[in-house]
C-alpha cells in the first residue's frame, strides 16, 4: 500500500475497521462531504494533528496513513500489529498452485522440514505464543504453499495436508487476536485443500475453524449449521470407524456448534449436542491432543461451562468449574491455551453474577498460565474493561497491574 495516496490509506483502514463514511466522519467531527474529499484526493491532508486524530479513530499507527512501516515492537509479548497483518494477508492471497504454470515457484522447503515446522507452530499456537507465532506466519504460509504448489505423486497429498494444517493454525491465531475476517478466509483456504488431502478428518477440523470464524463474525446460525452437518457426516458408527481420530474430530464439531446454539440462546440445542460430544469424550476414554484438538472428557466440560457463559448462566459456569473442573486431574494436563481461555470464560462467568474480585482474580490466573492469551484477545480487554467499570473504590492491586498492563484505563 505504500504506494497509495493517503486518502485512499484511509479510505482502505476505514473500510477495514468496518466504519460508514458518515460514522467516521462524527467520530472526527468533520462532515461526512470532507472525509469523501479527504479519500477521493481532492483535499489535501496535511496537518500532522489530524492525521493523528484519524489514526486513533481508525486504531492504528500514524505512519501507517504516510505509508512508512511503524516501529517494529520486539518484546516476546506482543500480539500482532498491522504490518504483521498485511504480511499475513498477502501470504493468505498468493495463489502458487496457479502462478506455478507460468514462472518459477520458489525452492520450497522438504517435507520433513516443512511437517517439523508445522507441528511447532501448532505448540506455538496451544502455548499461546502469539506474539512469536504471527511473525512466523508470513513464510510459513509461504512454505508450505511453494511445498504444496511443486509436490507431485505420493508427496502431493502430505504436501496439502500440511498446507491445510498451516491455513488452520492462521485462522485460530487470526481469530484470537480480532481479524475475524482473515480467519475465515484462512479456514475457508484450509477446507479447499482438505479435500486435495484427501483426509475427511483434516477438512472437519477445517469446518469448525470455518464454524469457529463466522462465529466471530456474529453468523451464529452458520456456524452451527457447518458444524452440525460435517459432523453428521462422519458420525462414528460403532464399529471400525469409531477410531480415536474420528472421536476426536466428531466430538469438537459438536462442542462448536453448540457454542454457537449457546450464541442464540437455544438452550436445547446447547443440551442435545452437549451430550452428543459426551457420548464421544467417554468411547474416547480420556483426554487427548488428536488432530490438535485437545478433545476429551475435561475440555469437554470447559465447554460446557463455555456455553453456560454464552447463555449468560454464569452461576452455572461457575459451579461446573468447581465441581468438574478443578477436581480433575486432566486440567492441569491441558496445554496453556485452553486453560487460559477457560479462566477468560470463568471471568465472563463471575461478572455475570456480580462477583468482580473473583472475575479479576480469573483473569489473573490465565494471565498467568498463558498471558498473551489474556493481554491479546479483544474478548479479555472488554471484560476487564467491565470489571474495572464495576468495581466500587481501587480494584485489587494485581488486578490493576493486569489492566495497566493491558492498556485497560482504571
Amino acid at each position: 500500500m505504500d504506494e497509495l495516496p493517503i486518502g485512499r490509506r484511509v479510505a482502505y483502514w476505514r473500510g477495514r475497521r468496518k466504519m460508514s463514511q458518515q460514522v467516521f466522519a462524527d467520530r472526527l467531527g468533520k462532515s461526512k462531504s470532507w472525509v469523501d474529499k479527504v479519500e477521493r484526493g481532492v483535499r489535501r491532508l496535511d496537518k500532522f494533528s489530524v492525521l493523528y486524530e484519524i489514526a486513533d479513530i481508525l486504531q492504528l499507527d500514524a505512519q501507517l496513513l504516510l505509508g512508512k512501516a511503524p516501529e517494529r515492537r520486539t518484546d516476546g509479548l506482543t500480539c500482532i500489529d498491522e504490518v504483521e497483518v498485511e504480511e499475513i494477508r498477502s501470504a493468505l492471497e498468493r495463489y502458487d498452485s496457479m502462478t506455478s504454470f507460468f514462472t518459477a515457484t520458489p525452492e520450497p522447503p522438504s517435507l520433513a522440514e516443512m511437517a517439523k515446522s508445522v507441528s511447532h507452530a501448532w505448540l506455538t499456537y496451544q502455548y499461546a505464543r502469539y506474539g512469536v507465532l504471527t511473525r512466523a506466519l508470513p513464510k510459513l504460509l509461504r512454505d508450505a504453499q511453494a511445498l504444496d504448489s511443486t509436490a507431485g505423486g505420493d508427496d502431493a497429498r502430505r504436501a496439502a495436508h500440511l498446507l491445510g494444517q498451516v491455513y488452520q493454525i492462521a485462522s485460530s491465531a487470526l481469530r484470537k487476536l480480532g481479524e475475524y475476517e482473515l480467519a475465515w478466509l484462512a479456514a475457508d483456504r484450509s477446507m479447499a485443500v482438505a479435500q486435495r488431502a484427501d483426509d475427511p478428518l483434516l477438512a472437519g477440523v477445517a469446518t469448525y475453524r470455518v464454524g469457529n470464524a463466522l462465529l466471530a463474525l456474529g453468523r451464529a446460525r452458520a456456524a452451527l449449521e457447518v458444524n452440525v452437518s460435517f459432523a453428521n457426516r462422519i458420525a462414528p458408527s460403532g464399529g471400525r470407524d469409531a477410531t480415536p481420530d474420528r472421536l476426536s474430530v466428531y466430538g469438537m464439531l459438536l462442542l462448536q456448534g453448540a457454542m454457537a446454539a449457546a450464541r442464540m440462546g437455544d438452550n436445547n440445542t446447547v443440551r442435545d449436542l452437549v451430550n452428543g460430544a459426551s457420548e464421544a469424550a467417554d468411547r474416547l476414554g480420556g483426554d487427548d491432543n488428536r488432530y490438535w484438538t485437545s478433545f476429551g472428557p475435561t475440555n469437554l466440560e470447559l465447554h460446557r461451562a463455555a456455553a453456560a457463559v454464552e447463555l449468560g448462566e454464569g452461576r452455572q459456569a461457575v459451579e461446573t468449574h468447581e465441581r468438574q473442573i478443578m477436581r480433575r486431574e486432566g486440567f492441569k494436563a491441558l496445554l496453556p491455551e485452553r486453560r487460559a481461555h477457560h479462566m477468560l470464560d470463568l471471568a465472563r462467568g463471575f461478572a455475570q453474577v456480580g462477583e468482580l474480585d473473583r472475575a479479576g482474580e480469573a483473569l489473573v490466573e490465565g494471565d498467568r498460565l498463558a498471558a498473551s492469551e489474556i493481554r491479546c484477545r479483544p474478548i479479555a480487554h472488554e471484560v476487564m474493561s467491565n470489571v474495572l467499570r464495576r468495581t466500587r473504590g481501587a480494584p485489587p492491586a494485581p488486578i490493576a497491574e493486569l489492566a495497566e498492563h493491558m492498556g485497560v484505563g482504571i
